[in-house]
């Protein structure tokens, strides 16, 4: 029997660490790893690519229909934690540049993109062993997650951890602009009329603004584990 829940959801605000503390959890339980944020800054990436106007939410919808996206094991070792390909290109880092980072909360808020790309979280879920990253998993996707968790830190601690990831990767970064994203995606984010961030009533809630990542993680794969130990086997469990 599994030790540990057949899916852990992991929710929070924007550059929170959830990504980073979601990998590492993954790795220590041997669960796969699904970000599913990366979902939607492929669609934003894709629109931005094909210089379809972010604030067109019929053809956004449509594009997050039409493209094909795969979350694989890394394919690199350039510090990703999964490779991410829309039609088949690697787009890993991509979706993670600051263009990406100004656009992602408008394309995600559009009900026609969340139901495209429900289904899809929903399937890889349901193979069990899945560690679940995003804004909605614990309130929307997934809601029957026997172990769900928000991540939060202030704005100004997210803000400057995402400046010291953009840097590690030679690229520039503005610390105030950083700080304004963050804000603004925070607003869009927790105000949007379909599946806006909140905190699940059962989720287990860590700030971690003076936390390691390392007190983050050990932290979670305890919760997983005493979690298991008070439920029953889950129709979940990795068999």
């Amino acid at each position: 029997m599994s030790t540990t829940p057949a899916v852990i959801a992991i929710d929070g605000p924007a550059a929170s660490g959830k990504s980073t503390v979601g990998k590492l959890v993954a790795r220590k339980l041997g669960f796969l790893l699904f970000d599913t944020g990366a979902l939607y800054r492929a669609v934003t990436l894709a629109a931005l690519t094909r210089g379809i106007p972010v604030d067109d939410e019929e053809r956004i919808e449509d594009l997050a229909r039409s493209i094909h996206i795969d979350l694989i094991p890394a394919t690199q070792n350039d510090g990703r934690p999964y490779t991410v390909l829309v039609d088949g290109q690697d787009v890993t880092w991509g979706i993670r540049s600051e263009a990406v980072d100004a656009h992602v909360s408008t394309v995600s808020a559009y009900p026609g993109v969340r139901q495209a790309l429900k289904k899809q979280q929903r399937r890889i879920a349901q193979k069990g062993g899945v560690v679940m990253v995003g804004r909605d998993i614990g309130t929307v996707v997934f809601p029957e997650a026997p172990l769900k968790v928000y991540l939060d830190a202030s704005p100004q601690e997210r803000a400057r951890r995402r400046c010291e990831e953009l840097q590690a990767r030679g690229e520039a970064a503005d610390y105030e602009a950083i700080l304004a994203g963050v804000r603004h995606r925070d607003e869009i984010d927790s105000t949007r009329a379909t599946a806006p961030l909140k905190i699940a009533p059962d989720a287990q809630v860590i700030h971690t603004d003076h936390l390691t990542i390392e007190q983050v993680v050990d932290a979670i794969v305890r919760l997983a584990r005493e979690r298991m130990a008070h439920t029953a086997p889950s129709t979940l469990s990795r068999q």
